[in-house]
Parts: C-alpha cells; structure tokens; sequence
C-alpha cells in the first residue's frame, strides 16, 4: 500500500457527463473546463478520456503547456490571465486560443497580431464585476480586434454572477448586457453558458457552452447538495483506517476536545487530513461510509487523519476503506456540512492522495 488516500477517476461516468452536455446542448460545441488539475481529476488523463470534445480551457499558461506536451490536440483556451509578447507567441505557435479581457491584453493582442495568427475570445463584463471589459470598452475592444490582422477568430464570452440561482434577476440583467454588446458584431461567435447555465437556461447556450462541475457529477446548482439525477459522480475519495481504539463515557476525542464520547464508543482513525485536501472544518457528524454504514466524523480534522464515530459499524478493522465522497455521498454533501463548495474540494484535493483510473 502505497498511500492511505485514494481517489478513483471513472472516466466512463466523465464521458457519459460529457454525452448529458451534449444532449442538453446539441447545437453548442463544448469547451470542457480541466483547470485546476481538471477539478482535482488530474488534467491530463481527464484530458485524454474527452477525447470527443471540442476544446479545453484552462486558466494558465503553464497548464495549457503542459496538455501540449502530454500530446493533447485539441482546441485550447487560456482564460484571463496576464500574457506578454513572448507568452503570446507560444500561444500562436502552439494554437491556443487567448482571452482579452482587459485594455491591456486587447492592446498586447493586437501588437501581436501583426506577427502571429491568433483566435481570441473577447470577455464582456456583463455584471459580475470581476474581470472583462464594460460595454463601451468591449465594443471599442471589438472593432480593434476584427482590424488586427492575425487574429483569425474572435468569440465573445462572458459569466453568470447568479447561474446557480434560477429565477435570479441580475442573471436577466447580464444576459440582457451580453446581447446588447454581441450586437455590435454578430458575426462573432458567443459564449455564455457555465454549467449552472447549460442546466437551466437553454435560452444561452449559444455557440459554446463552457461546463465545469457538471462533467465531473458536481452539483451545479446552490439549491441542490446532490449533482442532477443524470449526472454521474467521477470520483470516489477514499482512505484507510490506520487505528481503532475504544473510548469511554466522557472521554473526549482529537485537538480541543470538541467530541465527547455519550456512551463506551470506538474510534477509527482513518489516513487522510487537511494536507491531503479533506476540509479541516468539516464539523462533528459530517458523514462518511465504511463497510456499507454510514458513519460520522468524531472530532477535528487533523493534518494527517480525522477520526470517525464506528461504534454502529460492525467489525472495523485497521486497513478498512472508508468513503469520504463519491457515489451515493455527494461531494456537495460534505462541502455543505463544511461550510464550502464541493468545487473547493474537489481542486483541493493534494498530491498526497493517489489518483486511480477506470
């Protein structure tokens, strides 16, 4: 045995997330997000399984480099990030499509321009306030970019603030923003819709769609702490008990003494901790599987192991695997009891944890 942890990667379940986007979306092309280790996936086997779609994002430079050398053909697209002469260059020469999202990336685009074919996806901000250009800058952005002599494609995109809230009205008024400023030039193609979107709004899925969570069986929606019923879960997160040990009435459990026995209680203390990714306030009772029972944390999380309540769950023994998320306990789940977002959890998971593919 390697390592305590393990996250098994079901690259049938991401393929059949992918067909669930496509069904959802048959006239948008997908450009699958793999930031972020691919959500924690790990980038380049998630890469390697959606050999079907029709491109990738990721949000550096460095990450899309390293799709390239793994071999991955496929379109690329680096989100807003700082890019300089030499960065755009590679792009062009590696065939990665670049963001302007900002006066100066528009600027350094178009000096660029002149000496490297590029496709660029122009961001509006629609709302959200966090990076893109307002409507004005957008539309003068537009103009300079179809001028530019190398760009050879130009998509406008922007993201939803609310998607994950249906019948949230400032998603109205940034959908309502979006099609204001894409007037300007409709031979642009369009790119709204995240996976919250793709879900909710058919009305935005344009000509790419942009999943994220749903590909990897997550709950895009803030309303549900399970992904939608079509949706499968690509991984499961597992650990190993490394020690049982009884507890008695009063006695406490872990750092602070914030679990306390109620009755003659055993305690399985299991291989993973917040250095491995698992969310250190992740609070008592967070539920967790082991032999088919579910079970609950007992005690803070520790850098190393957390310590599960198993006084229910028959014949616990050391080396036993116990299911921290997965299929049939939603990463959503736990996030929630953690005061997160299973997105969190997911690209946090560590280099520790051994990753499995089937």
């Amino acid at each position: 045995m390697r390592n305590t942890a393990l996250a098994r990667v079901d690259t049938a379940a991401l393929r059949h997330n992918l067909g669930e986007v496509r069904r959802l979306c048959p006239a948008s092309r997908v450009m699958a997000m793999v930031k972020a280790d691919a959500y924690g996936h790990g980038m380049v086997a998630v890469a390697r399984a959606l050999q079907e779609v029709d491109g990738m994002a990721v949000a550096r430079l460095q990450e899309a480099l390293t799709l390239r050398e793994a071999g991955v053909r496929q379109r690329l697209l680096l989100l807003s990030t700082v890019l300089d002469a030499d960065d755009l260059a590679v792009c062009s020469a590696l065939n990665i499509d670049v963001t302007a999202h900002d006066a100066e990336s528009v600027t350094a685009i178009e000096a660029a321009s002149r000496h490297h074919r590029l496709r660029v996806w122009l961001k509006l901000d629609s709302g959200m306030h966090r990076m893109g250009l307002d409507a004005a800058g957008f539309i003068a952005a537009d103009r300079v970019l179809r001028a530019a002599p190398g760009v050879i494609e130009l998509t406008h995109m922007t993201h939803f603030s609310d998607a994950d809230s249906p019948g949230c009205a400032a998603m109205d008024r940034q959908v309502e923003a979006f099609r204001a400023a894409h007037a300007c030039n409709t031979m642009a193609k369009a790119s709204l819709a995240n996976s919250a979107a793709i879900l909710t709004r058919p009305d935005v899925h344009a000509d790419w769609v942009r999943p994220g969570i749903m590909l990897y069986g997550g709950a895009p929606l803030h309303t549900q702490l399970a992904p939608a019923a079509s949706l499968r879960a690509v991984m499961t997160l597992t650990a190993r008990v490394v020690t049982v040990r009884d507890v008695n009435p009063g006695e406490h459990v872990g750092y602070a003494r914030t679990w306390t026995a109620a009755r003659p209680s055993r305690v399985a203390a299991v291989g993973i901790g917040y250095a491995d990714g698992y969310p250190r306030h992740a609070p008592n009772g967070t539920p967790v599987w082991i032999n088919g029972t579910l079970a609950r944390l007992a005690g803070r999380v520790s850098m190393d192991t957390i310590t599960v309540d198993v006084t229910d769950c028959a014949g616990v023994t050391v080396g036993d695997e116990v299911i921290l998320w997965g299929s049939g306990l939603a990463a959503a789940t736990v996030a929630a009891q953690a005061g997160t977002i299973d997105y969190e959890l997911l690209a946090g998971l560590g280099p520790r944890v051994d990753r499995a593919y089937y």
